[in-house]
């Protein structure tokens, strides 16, 4: 049931497949007799220097993965030298996170109510998190059958196929008996308490009416950098920044809101030509150090991990999320090398080619 709901996508999950397809229709088109002997990958976001061009993505539930999942995110960001975000469907809270872990801590915000999101605002700016992401692709929940079938819901529903599922999966359900059900710790707090706004969330029905207006009002709200996420068209990009985002962030939701959405690494190039000096993040698909090396050429200024952060979460928690992450960095350095760029900053689209079908 709980790799169900990590591996698992919207509709037919088509979607899933065609974020990882349009990555191999690009190819690196290498430079020779170059000076690689030193390989720099450091590069600044949102005029910060990060160490590589990665971010966390913000995810929900990671405490079914692995105990406090969200500060075990947390924690290997800030030792790797790269954000974190944390998710508004988080089983810790913003605050708890904060005192947990240092580094460049980002808050994503779902707007379920609208009291309650300037609640969870204020909530962030106190804890001292610097950037904002309003998801913006999450009108209504996607379609995911596996989830359905599995009836994968907060809090856990008993049923005998879910007992079975757990009996099954003995390790799992040790730390779940001993670390107790993982809640909502954003939504369960004095601040957060409307019972009817929590009942929202844990059904994922969002505010469908939050429009252009409205981000103005978070923009003029926020002072820290503001990203929007979900966008996948130039048109809205643009509007993005015409209202004073900082950035936006390229990404279909991992495939998991609707299968027949564009890929993010083929919508990127447009975007980018539309907004040329925004900081643009790539999400979506990112899998390997040389698709990161990719959506740098493409516009990108770093991307976001997702599911291959929280398979190493799976696996080992903290330590599996550094590995991951190591492992990542280990391949940005080696395709730099082996196509002839000693910094990630001198990537551009000169070094990628659509490949001949």
């Amino acid at each position: 049931m709980v790799f169900d709901y990590l591996e698992g996508g919207a509709d037919d999950e088509s979607g899933l497949r065609h974020n990882r397809a349009a990555f191999d229709r690009w190819e690196l088109r290498p430079r020779r007799l170059i000076d690689v002997s030193k390989r720099v990958q450091s590069t600044e976001l949102l005029g910060r220097q990060i160490s590589s061009p990665l971010v966390i993505a913000p995810t929900g539930l990671n405490s079914a993965f692995w105990p406090n999942g969200d500060l075990s995110l947390a924690r290997a960001a800030s030792k790797a030298g790269i954000p974190f975000a944390l998710s508004t469907a988080s089983n810790m809270s913003i605050e708890e996170v904060s005192r947990g872990a240092d580094g460049d801590l980002w808050f994503q915000l779902y707007v379920v109510h609208r009291n309650l999101a300037k609640s969870l605002v204020s909530r962030a700016r106190a804890a001292s998190y610097s950037t904002l992401i309003l998801t913006t692709d999450v009108a209504v929940n996607g379609f995911r059958q596996r989830d359905l079938r599995n009836g994968f819901a907060m809090p856990f529903k008993v049923t005998p196929r879910g007992a079975l599922d757990g009996i099954s999966h003995p390790r799992w359900l040790w730390s779940y008996l001993t670390n107790g059900m993982p809640q909502l710790k954003n939504f369960a707090t004095d601040d957060a308490s409307d019972t009817a706004s929590q009942a929202a969330v844990l059904r994922r029905e969002m505010d469908a009416s939050f429009g252009w207006d409205d981000l103005r009002r978070l923009r003029d709200d926020w002072p820290g950098k503001l990203l929007v996420k979900g966008i996948v068209t130039a048109e809205d990009a643009e509007r993005c920044v015409e209202i004073g985002a900082d950035g936006v962030i390229v990404s279909n939701h991992g495939g998991r809101q609707l299968a027949d959405l564009p890929a993010p690494i083929d919508a990127l190039p447009s975007i980018s030509d539309a907004t040329p000096t925004t900081d643009l993040i790539l999400d979506s698909g990112i899998r390997r150090g040389a698709d990161v090396v990719k959506a740098v050429a493409l516009g990108a200024t770093a991307v976001m991990l997702g599911r291959a952060t929280l398979y190493g979460l799976s696996a080992k928690g903290e330590a599996g999320v550094s590995d991951v992450v190591a492992m990542i960095k280990e391949e940005i350095d080696r395709s730099l090398a082996l196509i002839g760029y000693s910094s990630i900053m001198e990537v551009d689209r000169s070094c990628v080619a659509r490949r001949p079908v």
